[in-house]
């Protein structure tokens, strides 16, 4: 059967369960979210939206990014906690090339629902898509001082590829590492069957 990414966008809203208990939802990305998503963007501290690769305060790049989705390419899947947009992991596809095997993922979450498994709940069910999509590896970049977030990563199964010194500069031009981790989405029984 083949991937759908319409087929797949059906299987939400989907609800999950926090740490504390609590019930969130999962659901994409929609373009009647833009003022819930750019506020989402404003509540992160300004030493972290440095870090970010796209100036998420201008209203004009979040409007853009709500009216243009474009699912195959960046399937964005919002996290909901008490109906408030407060974190978003995104699957980012080449559909061509030399890396169309392999899912760029990355996450965020508002420092107020940190800690609760919020992004591990989003990255969790970004990653069963690209498997469903039929993606080899999934690839996840970070800075060096993104240490919680890299930690994080670790626990789902990424491992670093690698780290250049000095290699990026964030929005205010300030050399940090770079680093990429990666993770093998074939599954044990695909590698079984890939065997004989």
């Amino acid at each position: 059967m083949s991937f759908s990414i319409e087929l797949e966008l059906q299987k939400f809203p989907k609800t999950f369960k926090l740490k504390t208990g609590k019930k969130g939802t999962l659901r994409q990305l929609r373009a009647d979210d833009e003022k819930d998503f750019h506020l989402l963007f404003q509540g992160i501290p300004e030493r972290e939206r440095m870090f970010i690769k796209h100036r998420v305060q201008d209203k004009k790049i979040i409007r853009d990014w709500c009216k243009k989705i474009d699912y195959g390419r960046n399937l964005p899947l919002v996290g909901l906690i008490d109906g408030k947009l407060v974190g978003v992991a995104t699957l980012h596809q080449q559909l061509g090339g030399w890396k169309r095997h392999i899912g760029r993922v990355s996450v965020l979450v508002h420092p107020a629902f940190r800690g609760r498994g919020l992004a591990t709940a989003l990255i969790t069910e970004i990653l069963d898509i690209a498997r469903r999509a039929g993606l080899d590896k999934a690839e996840a970049e970070f800075i060096g001082e993104q240490k919680t977030a890299i930690k994080m990563f670790a626990t789902l199964g990424f491992r670093e590829l690698s780290r250049f010194e000095d290699y990026v500069k964030d929005m205010q031009a300030i050399s940090h590492d770079y680093v990429l981790m990666g993770l093998d989405l074939k599954t044990d029984e695909e590698y079984a069957s890939a065997a004989g």
